[in-house]
């Protein structure tokens, strides 16, 4: 079994356990050592207190995995970017009425914000019509970011 998922196998139980998502583990061998970033979501965005509880839950399996040998390693974690692509229904759910940008697997580009999503497809609303959009017909969407939206009261 890879590193990777070695990795991401002993860890998602204790990040499951803080009620959240494990989304992914990148490694960075640098030298004589490594850099394992876990990037943990939830359904609500992590603030500073959750993130430091998850990393010490992850960084004591960590220090005694004995697949991890000898090798230094630098523990980061972090929440997933605005730029990270929507792969998963619990990504769509969280960004609810977020402006986003959908790119359909024939090319074409959908811009609107979430108004609504299930496990199958998401309903965007656009300058235009709403549109239902299945999973399986995009090829890669994105939160777009906004700087001067007003809340809504």
């Amino acid at each position: 079994m890879a590193l990777k998922e070695q990795i991401s196998e002993l860890v998602t139980p204790a990040v499951v356990g803080a009620g959240f998502y494990l989304e992914d583990v990148e490694i960075l061998n640098a030298g004589r050592s490594r850099v394992i970033t876990c990037i943990v979501d939830g359904d609500i965005p992590l603030n500073l207190d959750q993130v430091t509880v998850v990393t010490k839950a992850i960084s004591a399996l960590l220090d005694e995995a004995a697949f991890l040998d000898e090798t230094a390693f630098t523990l980061e974690v972090t929440s997933p970017g605005v730029e990270r692509p929507l792969t998963l229904p619990r990504h769509w759910r969280k960004n609810h009425d977020r402006l986003i940008k959908i790119v359909l697997t024939n090319g074409e580009v959908i811009e609107g914000r979430i108004a609504a999503s299930d496990e199958v497809a998401v309903t965007v609303t656009g300058v235009k019509a709403e549109v239902l959009v299945a999973f399986a017909d995009i090829k890669r969407a994105t939160v777009e970011i906004e700087f001067n939206r007003k809340a809504d009261k």
